[in-house]
């Protein structure tokens, strides 16, 4: 799914916990955990995709106002259309 922008909804979200609560009370059965596994992958999967979107986005620049963001990392914003 690399380059995939994912979205978990406020609903997913509310479901994840409704489900946890129902596991912490040992009432959830086999088709909510299976669907409590999707969940969180998706939600994981989200997490991580935004970070990774935001630290892409990331210019570093010292104390005299140098650019001193690595190569590796310009190199990848300017693929993207980030930095000129």
């Amino acid at each position: 799914m690399k380059g995939v922008v994912l979205a978990i909804t406020n609903e997913q979200i509310e479901r994840i916990n409704e489900l946890a609560r129902k596991k912490k009370e040992g009432t959830l059965t086999n088709a909510e955990a299976d669907e409590q596994a999707v969940l969180r992958r998706a939600y994981i999967d989200s997490v991580k995709e935004n970070f990774r979107t935001q630290v892409e986005n990331v210019k570093l620049v010292d104390d005299k106002g140098n650019d001193i963001t690595p190569d590796k990392l310009k190199k990848l914003q300017k693929k993207r259309g980030i930095r000129d």
